[in-house]
Parts: structure tokens; sequence; C-alpha cells
């Protein structure tokens, strides 16, 4: 099943002893398509802290109305190795995090998950300390570089090998594996233009610089895109 991540903006988050904030972001994986991190606004709790939290606290994403239940308590969360928000995730970042909850390293294999195709792992009874964590270096520090935020991708140009031909809308997530193998694209008129998904993997580059994403596809292709066999038409599924 996929869920548009444009409609999980704002979703209450809660921790197994009371709630923590709501959804402010993503961070997705432009290398392998999957969403790495949720970004919780936590509001006056933890003040000026940037909260990151893996899909390993949430397994499969089972929503409750607009309420998202983590498997942390607020108290690991608080504990948890804090990041500068106007600071790229950095791979050292990346290793502390994991090293004190006790989850492997998605970069740690050939799955999608490291060693498993699904973020699902069984709780340490503790975290680590953060004294226990991954000594800096361990990893090439640049490592991380193909973590990008959902909301600042949403918006950029959509060019096809022929030329511009709309705007990205929207993600759609796999809620068992966080993969994306989706994006939303408006093509068209920005209000009135229809929208067409178009497969993650026939995306060439995203260039930051110049707010855009590359695809593989002409803009033919993309226009007539009920009849070409690797794109759907409309945000449904």
């Amino acid at each position: 099943m996929l869920q548009s991540i444009k409609e999980l903006y704002g979703h209450e988050l809660a921790a197994s002893d009371g709630e923590i904030g709501h959804v402010k972001d993503f961070y997705f994986d432009d290398h392998r398509w999957a969403v790495r991190y949720v970004i919780a606004d936590t509001g006056s709790w933890l003040a000026k802290r940037q909260v990151l939290i893996s899909p390993h606290a949430f397994g499969s994403l089972h929503q409750s109305g607009k309420l998202l239940v983590v498997n942390l308590t607020r108290k690991q969360i608080e504990n948890c190795p804090s990041i500068e928000s106007h600071k790229p995730v950095s791979r050292q970042y990346e290793e502390e995090y994991h090293q004190y909850f006790g989850w492997p390293g998605y970069w740690q294999g050939d799955g999608l998950w490291g060693s498993s195709g699904l973020p699902i792992m069984p709780l340490p009874s503790k975290p680590l300390a953060k004294e226990q964590a991954l000594p800096a270096g361990s990893q090439a520090k640049n490592a991380g570089a193909h973590l990008r935020s959902a909301q600042a991708v949403n918006g950029y140009h959509f060019k096809a090998s022929d030329g511009i031909i709309g705007h990205v809308c929207d993600f759609k997530m796999d809620v068992q594996t966080w993969a994306v193998p989706q994006l939303v694209v408006k093509i068209g008129n920005r209000f009135a233009g229809k929208e067409v998904q178009v497969p993650t993997a026939l995306v060439e580059r995203i260039s930051y610089e110049e707010s855009t994403v590359f695809v593989n596809l002409t803009i033919e292709a993309i226009e007539q895109s009920d009849a070409h066999p690797l794109v759907s038409v409309g945000a449904g599924e």
C-alpha cells in the first residue's frame, strides 16, 4: 500500500508514554529512494532541537486517525544524540544515533535496510550510553549526502529529456518498507493541471542548485502517461 507523504504532514506523534509533537518533514535517501527519518516538531518540549525518528521506531506505518505511534519512550527520544537543524545529517551522526538505539545502519548491507528489506527490529532493553557510540571517522563523513528534505523538494521543477513539464507535488511511500517508488508530478497549469505518478527509478538526478528533478522520459511520454506502462495517471492508487 502506498501512502501520500503530503497527507502525513501535521499528524500527531506519540511515544509509548505521551505525546512528542507532530510530523514536520521527512528525510529521504535520493540514492536508494527510501524515507530514512521522520522529522518531529516537538513544540516547547524540546525547544530549539531537531528530532529525527527512524522508521525502525515505527516498523510498518500504522495510523490511528491522525496519530502515529512511536515505539520509544519520551526519555529515549530526549536523550538521543542531538543534531543542529541548520546542518546536514552526517554519517557520523547517523552512526551515533543508530548505535544509541541499537539499530543496524541501513548503509550496512545490500538490503533497503541494511541486511533486511524492512525497518523492523526488536528494541534493546535500554538505549546505549552516548559514550558507547561509534568513534568519529569510522565511516566516510560525507556518506550521508544522499539525505534530502521532502518538504524542500516539493515544488521542484520536473524536467523531461526535452524540457520542463511541471513540478513535484508529492511523494508516494510504501507503508511497509518506507521505500519511495513514485513521485507525484503536476503537469500543465500549476492549479488546474493533472497529476501523474512517475517511478523514481526513472529519475536521473536531482539538482538542488537548480531546484530541478531530471527524468529519463520525454514530455510526450509523460503527457500520454495513461498509455505508458511505467507511468500512472492520478494521485490515487
